[in-house]
Protein backbone atom coordinates (compact mmCIF):
# COMPACT_ATOMS: atom_id res chain seq x y z
CA UNK A 1 0.00 0.00 0.00
CA UNK A 2 1.55 3.61 -0.80
CA UNK A 3 0.37 6.17 1.16
CA UNK A 4 0.93 9.92 0.36
CA UNK A 5 3.40 12.44 2.00
CA UNK A 6 0.30 14.08 4.12
CA UNK A 7 -1.15 10.88 5.09
CA UNK A 8 2.18 9.91 6.38
CA UNK A 9 2.81 12.84 8.39
CA UNK A 10 -0.20 12.33 10.03
CA UNK A 11 0.73 9.28 11.49
CA UNK A 12 3.67 10.60 12.50
CA UNK A 13 2.37 12.99 14.45
CA UNK A 14 -0.32 10.30 15.78
CA UNK A 15 2.34 8.67 16.99
CA UNK A 16 4.12 11.19 18.76
CA UNK A 17 0.91 12.38 20.56
CA UNK A 18 0.26 8.88 21.59
CA UNK A 19 3.53 8.99 23.53
CA UNK A 20 2.75 11.96 24.67
CA UNK A 21 -0.66 10.55 26.05
CA UNK A 22 0.57 7.69 27.26
CA UNK A 23 3.86 9.28 28.75
CA UNK A 24 1.32 11.53 30.85
CA UNK A 25 -0.97 8.42 31.82
CA UNK A 26 1.88 6.68 33.19
CA UNK A 27 3.41 9.32 35.42
CA UNK A 28 -0.30 9.97 36.69
CA UNK A 29 -0.76 6.57 37.66
CA UNK A 30 2.78 6.36 39.40
CA UNK A 31 1.38 9.52 41.31
CA UNK A 32 -1.67 7.86 42.35
CA UNK A 33 -0.08 4.59 43.27
CA UNK A 34 2.63 6.66 45.20
CA UNK A 35 -0.14 9.53 47.16
CA UNK A 36 -2.18 6.31 48.23
CA UNK A 37 0.86 4.36 49.30
CA UNK A 38 1.49 7.61 51.23
CA UNK A 39 -1.80 7.84 52.91
CA UNK A 40 -1.44 4.20 54.20
CA UNK A 41 1.47 4.23 55.40
CA UNK A 42 0.30 7.55 57.42
CA UNK A 43 -2.63 6.19 58.70
CA UNK A 44 -0.41 3.04 59.72
CA UNK A 45 1.05 5.30 62.07
CA UNK A 46 -2.21 6.76 63.84
CA UNK A 47 -1.57 9.96 61.89
CA UNK A 48 -4.41 12.27 60.21
CA UNK A 49 -3.38 11.98 56.14
CA UNK A 50 -5.02 15.71 55.60
CA UNK A 51 -2.89 17.30 58.39
CA UNK A 52 0.21 15.35 57.69
CA UNK A 53 0.39 16.18 54.18
CA UNK A 54 -0.64 20.13 55.12
CA UNK A 55 2.58 20.21 57.12
CA UNK A 56 4.64 18.57 54.49
CA UNK A 57 3.97 21.34 51.83
CA UNK A 58 3.88 23.84 54.62
CA UNK A 59 7.37 22.62 55.73
CA UNK A 60 8.23 23.29 51.66
CA UNK A 61 6.71 26.36 51.00
CA UNK A 62 6.19 27.76 54.62
CA UNK A 63 8.69 30.19 54.91
CA UNK A 64 11.68 31.71 52.31
CA UNK A 65 14.25 29.98 55.24
CA UNK A 66 12.15 26.73 54.72
CA UNK A 67 12.09 26.70 50.41
CA UNK A 68 15.36 28.02 50.44
CA UNK A 69 16.37 24.69 52.51
CA UNK A 70 15.42 22.80 49.28
CA UNK A 71 18.64 23.82 47.31
CA UNK A 72 20.84 23.49 49.89
CA UNK A 73 20.03 20.06 50.12
CA UNK A 74 19.46 19.50 46.69
CA UNK A 75 23.37 21.10 46.24
CA UNK A 76 25.22 18.03 46.61
CA UNK A 77 23.03 15.53 45.29
CA UNK A 78 23.06 17.89 41.72
CA UNK A 79 27.14 17.56 41.74
CA UNK A 80 27.39 13.63 42.76
CA UNK A 81 24.57 12.88 40.40
CA UNK A 82 25.37 14.54 37.36
CA UNK A 83 29.19 12.95 38.41
CA UNK A 84 27.25 9.62 38.08
CA UNK A 85 25.46 10.36 35.23
CA UNK A 86 28.85 11.39 33.18
CA UNK A 87 30.01 7.86 34.10
CA UNK A 88 27.14 6.19 33.48
CA UNK A 89 27.14 7.31 29.79
CA UNK A 90 30.02 5.92 28.72
CA UNK A 91 29.28 2.20 30.32
CA UNK A 92 31.05 3.07 33.57
CA UNK A 93 29.10 2.29 36.59
CA UNK A 94 30.66 4.54 38.91
CA UNK A 95 29.08 3.59 42.72
CA UNK A 96 32.02 5.18 44.34
CA UNK A 97 30.63 8.80 44.55
CA UNK A 98 30.24 8.92 48.04
CA UNK A 99 33.90 8.37 48.34
CA UNK A 100 34.95 10.64 46.17
CA UNK A 101 32.65 13.22 48.19
CA UNK A 102 35.04 12.54 50.94
CA UNK A 103 38.48 13.13 49.35
CA UNK A 104 37.11 16.27 47.69
CA UNK A 105 36.20 17.50 51.03
CA UNK A 106 39.29 16.41 52.81
CA UNK A 107 41.47 17.93 50.03
CA UNK A 108 39.59 20.89 49.99
CA UNK A 109 39.89 21.56 53.92
CA UNK A 110 43.90 20.40 53.69
CA UNK A 111 43.86 24.19 50.85
CA UNK A 112 41.47 26.35 52.93
CA UNK A 113 43.13 25.34 56.05
CA UNK A 114 46.62 25.66 55.15
CA UNK A 115 47.02 27.40 52.15
CA UNK A 116 47.46 31.10 54.22
CA UNK A 117 49.51 32.47 51.61
CA UNK A 118 46.55 33.01 49.20
CA UNK A 119 43.72 35.55 50.13
CA UNK A 120 40.43 34.68 50.17
CA UNK A 121 38.57 34.27 47.25
CA UNK A 122 41.83 32.65 45.07
CA UNK A 123 42.01 30.19 48.07
CA UNK A 124 38.06 29.34 47.93
CA UNK A 125 38.83 29.27 44.01
CA UNK A 126 42.15 26.51 45.20
CA UNK A 127 40.56 24.69 47.26
CA UNK A 128 37.71 23.43 45.11
CA UNK A 129 40.50 23.20 42.30
CA UNK A 130 42.43 20.67 44.21
CA UNK A 131 38.99 18.93 45.83
CA UNK A 132 37.89 18.37 42.28
CA UNK A 133 41.49 17.12 41.14
CA UNK A 134 42.10 14.76 43.80
CA UNK A 135 38.23 13.17 43.45
CA UNK A 136 38.94 13.13 39.91
CA UNK A 137 42.57 11.25 40.60
CA UNK A 138 40.79 9.01 42.97
CA UNK A 139 38.08 7.87 40.49
CA UNK A 140 40.83 6.94 37.70
CA UNK A 141 42.19 4.23 39.84
CA UNK A 142 38.57 1.87 39.23
CA UNK A 143 38.84 2.76 35.97
CA UNK A 144 42.86 1.66 34.93
CA UNK A 145 41.62 -1.21 36.79
CA UNK A 146 38.38 -1.62 34.10
CA UNK A 147 40.26 -0.43 31.25
CA UNK A 148 43.35 -2.09 31.78
CA UNK A 149 42.35 -5.21 33.19
CA UNK A 150 38.73 -5.52 32.94
CA UNK A 151 38.40 -5.73 36.77
CA UNK A 152 34.48 -4.42 37.66
CA UNK A 153 34.10 -0.69 38.58
CA UNK A 154 31.49 -1.82 40.91
CA UNK A 155 33.28 -3.56 43.08
CA UNK A 156 36.34 -1.63 42.53
CA UNK A 157 34.44 1.62 43.36
CA UNK A 158 32.55 0.41 46.37
CA UNK A 159 35.93 -0.79 48.05
CA UNK A 160 37.80 2.53 47.53
CA UNK A 161 33.97 3.87 49.43
CA UNK A 162 35.26 2.04 52.70
CA UNK A 163 38.95 3.25 52.01
CA UNK A 164 37.73 6.90 51.36
CA UNK A 165 35.43 7.16 54.41
CA UNK A 166 37.98 5.15 56.99
CA UNK A 167 40.64 7.53 55.98
CA UNK A 168 38.44 10.53 56.55
CA UNK A 169 37.90 9.46 60.18
CA UNK A 170 41.22 8.49 60.64
CA UNK A 171 42.10 12.14 59.41
CA UNK A 172 39.94 14.25 61.82
CA UNK A 173 41.51 11.93 64.76
CA UNK A 174 45.25 12.84 63.66
CA UNK A 175 46.19 15.58 61.28
CA UNK A 176 43.35 17.32 60.57
CA UNK A 177 41.88 17.29 63.69
CA UNK A 178 41.26 20.74 65.60
CA UNK A 179 44.12 21.23 68.15
CA UNK A 180 42.10 23.23 70.34
CA UNK A 181 39.55 20.78 70.86
CA UNK A 182 38.64 16.79 71.80
CA UNK A 183 36.18 16.03 69.09
CA UNK A 184 37.07 14.51 66.17
CA UNK A 185 36.58 17.60 63.70
CA UNK A 186 39.06 19.85 62.05
CA UNK A 187 39.53 23.45 62.82
CA UNK A 188 36.89 25.87 61.77
CA UNK A 189 37.10 27.32 58.00
CA UNK A 190 38.62 31.23 58.24
CA UNK A 191 35.31 33.04 57.69
CA UNK A 192 37.43 34.74 54.31
CA UNK A 193 37.68 31.32 52.80
CA UNK A 194 33.77 30.32 53.17
CA UNK A 195 31.11 30.21 50.68
CA UNK A 196 28.49 33.03 51.69
CA UNK A 197 24.88 32.89 51.67
CA UNK A 198 23.11 34.86 49.18
CA UNK A 199 20.20 35.34 50.49
CA UNK A 200 19.61 36.96 54.19
CA UNK A 201 18.27 34.50 57.34
CA UNK A 202 18.65 31.80 54.59
CA UNK A 203 21.54 29.04 53.86
CA UNK A 204 21.20 29.41 50.28
CA UNK A 205 24.81 29.87 49.65
CA UNK A 206 27.03 30.86 46.25
CA UNK A 207 27.93 26.76 45.85
CA UNK A 208 24.17 26.25 44.68
CA UNK A 209 24.55 29.17 41.55
CA UNK A 210 28.29 26.62 41.07
CA UNK A 211 26.25 23.17 40.79
CA UNK A 212 23.53 24.66 38.44
CA UNK A 213 26.42 26.11 36.27
CA UNK A 214 28.07 22.69 36.34
CA UNK A 215 24.72 21.34 34.87
CA UNK A 216 24.68 23.72 31.93
CA UNK A 217 28.61 23.19 31.47
CA UNK A 218 28.18 19.19 31.49
CA UNK A 219 24.89 19.60 29.43
CA UNK A 220 26.88 21.75 27.11
CA UNK A 221 29.92 19.22 27.05
CA UNK A 222 28.11 15.98 26.34
CA UNK A 223 24.83 17.12 23.67
CA UNK A 224 27.25 19.75 21.76
CA UNK A 225 30.75 18.49 21.48
CA UNK A 226 32.74 16.23 19.89
CA UNK A 227 34.04 15.02 23.15
CA UNK A 228 30.81 14.25 24.43
CA UNK A 229 29.59 12.56 21.28
CA UNK A 230 32.38 10.08 22.31
CA UNK A 231 31.79 9.49 25.13
CA UNK A 232 28.10 8.59 24.67
CA UNK A 233 29.14 6.49 21.48
CA UNK A 234 31.48 4.40 23.99
CA UNK A 235 28.82 3.69 26.25
CA UNK A 236 26.44 2.88 23.29
CA UNK A 237 28.68 0.65 21.47
CA UNK A 238 32.11 0.13 23.02
CA UNK A 239 33.26 -2.50 19.74
CA UNK A 240 31.61 0.31 17.15
CA UNK A 241 32.98 2.82 18.54
CA UNK A 242 36.51 1.45 18.42
CA UNK A 243 35.97 0.31 14.89
CA UNK A 244 35.35 3.93 13.97
CA UNK A 245 38.85 4.99 15.58
CA UNK A 246 37.19 5.93 18.98
CA UNK A 247 39.39 5.25 21.93
CA UNK A 248 37.82 3.34 24.83
CA UNK A 249 40.05 3.80 27.13
CA UNK A 250 40.71 7.06 27.01
CA UNK A 251 36.68 7.82 26.90
CA UNK A 252 36.21 5.95 29.75
CA UNK A 253 39.30 7.33 31.55
CA UNK A 254 38.01 10.80 31.10
CA UNK A 255 33.84 9.92 31.45
CA UNK A 256 35.59 8.75 35.42
CA UNK A 257 38.01 11.67 36.17
CA UNK A 258 34.89 14.06 35.38
CA UNK A 259 32.31 11.99 37.69
CA UNK A 260 35.16 11.89 40.69
CA UNK A 261 35.87 15.11 40.00
CA UNK A 262 32.25 16.57 40.45
CA UNK A 263 31.14 14.13 43.20
CA UNK A 264 34.81 15.44 44.67
CA UNK A 265 32.98 19.28 44.19
CA UNK A 266 29.79 18.43 46.24
CA UNK A 267 31.88 17.62 48.98
CA UNK A 268 34.37 20.70 49.07
CA UNK A 269 31.42 22.75 49.10
CA UNK A 270 29.64 21.16 51.80
CA UNK A 271 32.81 22.38 53.75
CA UNK A 272 32.98 25.66 52.79
CA UNK A 273 29.52 26.56 52.22
CA UNK A 274 27.40 24.15 55.11
CA UNK A 275 29.69 22.89 57.56
CA UNK A 276 32.46 25.14 57.97
CA UNK A 277 34.72 22.54 59.12
CA UNK A 278 35.43 18.48 58.21
CA UNK A 279 33.37 16.06 60.08
CA UNK A 280 32.70 12.46 60.05
CA UNK A 281 29.24 11.69 58.17
CA UNK A 282 29.48 14.79 56.44
CA UNK A 283 27.60 13.48 53.00
CA UNK A 284 24.60 12.23 54.59
CA UNK A 285 24.83 9.50 51.98
CA UNK A 286 24.31 11.54 49.06
CA UNK A 287 26.76 9.69 47.54
CA UNK A 288 24.56 6.55 47.66
CA UNK A 289 21.19 8.36 46.56
CA UNK A 290 23.16 10.29 43.72
CA UNK A 291 23.20 6.62 41.95
CA UNK A 292 19.33 6.88 42.30
CA UNK A 293 18.83 10.55 40.84
CA UNK A 294 21.35 9.40 37.91
CA UNK A 295 19.06 6.34 37.09
CA UNK A 296 16.05 8.52 37.45
CA UNK A 297 16.94 11.36 35.24
CA UNK A 298 17.61 9.19 32.84
CA UNK A 299 21.49 10.05 32.65
CA UNK A 300 20.64 13.28 31.60
CA UNK A 301 22.23 16.63 33.28
CA UNK A 302 18.79 18.90 33.13
CA UNK A 303 16.99 15.90 34.48
CA UNK A 304 19.41 15.67 37.24
CA UNK A 305 19.02 18.84 38.55
CA UNK A 306 14.92 18.44 38.73
CA UNK A 307 15.46 15.18 40.11
CA UNK A 308 17.60 16.40 42.80
CA UNK A 309 15.56 19.61 43.57
CA UNK A 310 12.29 17.08 43.84
CA UNK A 311 13.86 14.68 46.50
CA UNK A 312 15.41 17.49 48.29
CA UNK A 313 12.31 19.10 48.51
CA UNK A 314 10.43 15.75 49.66
CA UNK A 315 13.29 15.38 52.32
CA UNK A 316 12.21 19.25 53.71
CA UNK A 317 8.91 17.98 53.88
CA UNK A 318 9.40 14.70 55.52
CA UNK A 319 11.44 16.54 58.24
CA UNK A 320 8.38 19.02 58.79
CA UNK A 321 5.90 16.20 59.11
CA UNK A 322 8.11 14.55 61.52
CA UNK A 323 9.18 17.64 63.41
CA UNK A 324 5.52 18.52 63.85
CA UNK A 325 3.74 15.37 63.87
CA UNK A 326 5.77 12.05 64.36
CA UNK A 327 5.20 10.91 61.31
CA UNK A 328 8.88 9.03 60.63
CA UNK A 329 11.00 10.85 57.99
CA UNK A 330 11.36 7.34 56.87
CA UNK A 331 8.00 7.18 54.65
CA UNK A 332 9.50 9.62 52.19
CA UNK A 333 12.62 7.43 51.22
CA UNK A 334 9.96 4.47 51.21
CA UNK A 335 8.07 6.23 48.95
CA UNK A 336 11.13 7.51 46.40
CA UNK A 337 12.28 3.88 46.09
CA UNK A 338 8.61 2.99 45.15
CA UNK A 339 8.89 5.48 42.43
CA UNK A 340 12.03 4.22 41.04
CA UNK A 341 10.62 0.74 40.62
CA UNK A 342 7.33 2.30 39.05
CA UNK A 343 9.84 3.85 36.63
CA UNK A 344 12.53 1.44 35.50
CA UNK A 345 9.20 -0.75 35.53
CA UNK A 346 7.43 1.42 33.46
CA UNK A 347 10.69 1.50 30.92
CA UNK A 348 11.06 -2.45 30.93
CA UNK A 349 7.44 -2.82 30.28
CA UNK A 350 7.61 -0.59 27.13
CA UNK A 351 11.10 -1.72 25.65
CA UNK A 352 9.73 -5.45 26.49
CA UNK A 353 6.44 -4.46 24.57
CA UNK A 354 8.06 -2.99 21.69
CA UNK A 355 10.83 -5.76 21.22
CA UNK A 356 7.75 -7.73 21.02
CA UNK A 357 6.20 -6.22 18.41
CA UNK A 358 9.57 -6.36 16.59
CA UNK A 359 9.53 -9.92 16.89
CA UNK A 360 6.15 -10.09 15.25
CA UNK A 361 7.02 -7.85 12.07
CA UNK A 362 9.96 -9.65 11.44
CA UNK A 363 7.91 -13.55 11.67
CA UNK A 364 5.64 -11.50 9.74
Amino acid sequence: MVFSWVELKKRRLDDGERKRIRGLADTLLILLITIVTGTILIMACGADPAEAYSLFFRGIFGTPAAFAEIFVKACPLILTGLGCAVAYRTGFFNIGAEGQFYVGAMATTIVALNWNALPGIPRIIAALVVGFLAGGVWALLAAICKAKFNISEIIVTIMMNYIAINFLGYAVRSFLMDPEGNVPQSAKIDKSVQLGNLIPATRFHVGILIAIVCVIVVWFFLEKTTMGYELKAVGLNKRGSACNGISVMKNIVLSAFLSGGLAAAAGGIEVLAIQKKLLEGISSNCGYTAVLVALVAFNNPLGVLFVAIFYAAMQVGAGSMQRQLGVPSAIVNILIGLVVVLILGRELFHFKKKQSKVKKGGNA
